[in-house]
């Protein structure tokens, strides 16, 4: 049977009193409706429409082509904005998920036993409800003596009998395709809020014959729909739970997963084990064997087994097989090290490939260079790689030893098995096996120090005096 979803995402999200469109806002790194396109996805919905409403620009430009779009330009209620995706659904048979885009902490499990109900039953319509002691500001599900649903009911329209009710709706939805767009062409705007409810159309197609089904999530966090800065840390609490538990599954330690994060879309081998203070996002893929942190920052990196990372930031970088780095190092987008390397503390690399067996152990930046095998970069030497223009590029081949405190002003090159002297500036090639060093001779002049004592003393009691 195909498979279509429809993700409501026009509500301009007031309550989170935020620029950002509500739907875009992060849990767990990924802006909520990423999560929920990437569920349907899951359970293969073969076409996904997102209704869009304030922000649409925005939520086009993140999602791109994955999924179509339709515009809600009034918003006036759920089931008005589920009849914007008629045009390109009427025609479609089959069963429709209609989801919203600020439930992100929903599980394509979950959807695949909310399908399976519905198809094995019959039904027309099949709700995914939760249950809660207080379930304040959620429509109530009643059910009838047999068990199926028989309406929803909007907590301003309830009564006290059917306000007692603690069994809730979650706002998603399996329907067959058909029978949706046929109910919803019947719904009115008669209630208190004057809008049109695609609760309605359960009643609609109960008063038709049809049956209507609920499935109860026996995981309330399922159940949260974020419209608040509240609900946005309940969700991140929920999903950083869920992210932590799979990897522990998956045989990855986490020291102390209280004080980890780890984003939605983060891949992690066995053994690999993360220390407190540590935050992975993007797509950061991390080998096996690995030890990261503690106090460690990684964002869009790819770290190969057995490296060791400890506090230090990573955007965009590369680290090879039984690599070390840090403490207090900085890998910025485009470093790449490669096996067996060691970047010490505080040194920055950017955009620069660092082979086998190579050493920037302290003090050091590297940019816009190529560094050879079993390199040794003394400490505090740098690339000097910008004019104030323009960026240039020093390459170091294999084998060369670079000085402490060396200055490498690019373009340069230091030819293979090179030897540069400490406290050098080196504007020029040195080929392979030469030695360069780049200083004036020492000069001492006796007693000076007392005359340059005198004259800054000098100076600083007049300016007092001034």
């Amino acid at each position: 049977m195909k498979r279509l979803a429809i993700i409501l995402a026009a509500g301009q999200g007031k309550r989170m009193k935020s620029k950002l469109y509500k739907v875009l806002h992060p849990v767990c790194g990924k802006p909520m409706v990423g999560h929920v396109l990437d569920t349907v996805k899951q359970i293969n919905c073969e076409r996904s429409i997102v209704v869009v409403g304030h922000g649409a620009e925005a939520v086009k430009s993140y999602l791109g082509t994955s999924a179509e779009y339709v515009l809600q330009e009034q918003q006036l209620g759920t089931g008005h904005a589920v009849r914007q995706a008629e045009p390109l659904f009427k025609d479609e048979e089959g069963v429709t998920i209609v989801i919203c885009g600020d439930t992100p902490l929903v599980k394509p499990e979950t959807l695949e036993s909310l399908i399976a109900l519905h198809t094995e039953s019959g039904a027309a319509a099949t709700v995914l409800s939760a249950w809660t002691e207080r379930p304040q500001g959620y429509g109530r599900v009643i059910r009838g003596e047999n068990g199926s649903v028989v309406r929803i009911v909007e907590q301003k329209d309830c009564s006290p009998e059917e306000d007692a009710v603690q069994e809730f709706n979650t706002g998603t939805y399996c329907f067959d395709n058909a029978k949706l767009f046929a109910a919803l062409s019947k719904v009115t705007n008669n209630n208190a809020q004057q809008e049109y409810y695609l609760t309605d159309v359960i009643g609609i197609l109960v008063n038709s014959g049809e049956i209507v089904e609920g499935y109860m999530t026996e995981d309330y966090a399922e159940s949260i729909g974020v419209n608040d800065r509240l609900a946005l840390s309940e969700a991140e609490q929920f999903m950083r739970e869920r992210i932590n538990r799979k990897h522990m599954l998956n045989g990855v330690t986490i020291i102390d997963p209280q004080s980890t994060y780890i984003g939605a879309d983060v891949q992690i081998g066995s053994d690999t084990i993360l220390y407190p203070g540590t935050s992975i996002a993007g797509n950061t893929v991390i080998g096996e064997d690995c030890v990261i942190g503690p106090g460690t920052e990684v964002n869009n990196c790819q770290i190969h087994n057995g490296a060791k990372v400890k506090q230090s930031v990573l955007m965009d970088a590369e680290v090879g097989s039984e690599t070390t780095v840090g403490p207090f190092a900085y890998l910025r987008p485009g470093a790449k090290l490669g096996a067996h390397v060691k970047v010490g503390d505080f040194v920055e690399i950017k955009n620069a490939s660092i082979d086998e067996g190579s050493k920037v152990s302290h003090l050091s930046y590297i940019g816009d260079a190529k560094v050879g095998k079993n390199v040794n970069i003394g400490c505090g030497a740098i690339t000097v790689n910008y004019d104030g223009y323009n960026k240039s590029i020093t390459e170091i081949e294999d084998d060369a030893f670079v000085g402490s405190n060396v200055n490498l002003i690019a373009p340069v090159k230091i030819g293979k098995g090179a030897y540069v002297v400490a406290g050098s500036t080196i504007t020029h090639t040195v080929p392979d096996n030469d030695l360069a060093i780049a200083r004036n001779r020492q000069e001492n002049k006796a007693g000076y120090a007392e005359k340059l004592r005198g004259r800054a003393k000098a100076k600083r009691d007049k300016e007092k005096q001034s």
